[in-house]
């Protein structure tokens, strides 16, 4: 018997372990980036030791409250309707959530080493300031067995770890166990993004 024609084979491709995160463009709200900005570089001030986490050579705010603080009402509204979106396509509803945030300050070679938001519901970042030079944000493939993929690269099962490039009024949301990390900054004028978590609340 003659072996099939490869052109007449009926091949379908099923993807089985899709990641999916979310993009926004918060440009409308750019006429208020000074004012946060100036907000978080006096918080800064006021309190200069950084809370640490996963931030290294820079500074972030040990409180997780920045937008619940007068002025950025507007960011928080956007931010809360992005993670509603999100929601609908995860679970087909919008579970009771409220919004923990924080300011991240990534001095010249600053950078956050790998971690999960463990403990929540959906984790992000907003980016208020990217100077040229400001590290990406990297995320690890979730799937711990394709790190021995014979391919490596944008192929079918193949292991590569995704960067993303910030641009001021970018908002990125993703699943909170999805590991990621922030590379190093270059430039001497700080890079500012806005970190949050959505946490489930009582009904």
């Amino acid at each position: 018997m003659n072996a099939p024609n490869p052109r007449s084979l009926s091949v379908q491709p099923a993807a089985l372990f899709p990641t999916r995160i979310w993009q926004a463009r918060l440009d409308g709200l750019k006429p208020l980036f000074p004012g946060w900005v100036a907000a978080v570089e006096a918080a800064r001030a006021a309190s200069p030791e950084p809370a640490g986490r996963s931030n290294r050579k820079g500074w972030n705010s040990v409180e997780k409250t920045l937008l619940d603080q007068s002025g950025f009402e507007p960011l928080r509204a956007a931010l809360t309707a992005a993670c509603s979106h999100a929601f609908s396509q995860m679970s087909g509803g919008v579970p009771g959530f409220a919004l923990e945030s924080w300011a991240n300050v990534h001095d010249r070679g600053g950078f956050n080493f790998l971690h999960m938001h463990d403990g929540c519901l959906l984790s992000g970042a907003f980016y208020l300031r990217v100077p040229e030079g400001s590290g990406a944000l990297l995320f690890r493939d979730p799937r711990p067995g394709v790190l021995n993929a014979p391919f490596k690269g944008p192929h079918a099962n193949g292991h590569q770890d995704i960067r993303i490039i910030p641009t001021e009024g970018l908002a990125v949301l993703f699943p909170n166990w999805l590991d990621h990390a922030v590379e190093p900054h270059q430039n001497d004028l700080s890079r500012i993004s806005i970190s949050f978590n959505a946490l489930g609340v009582a009904p």
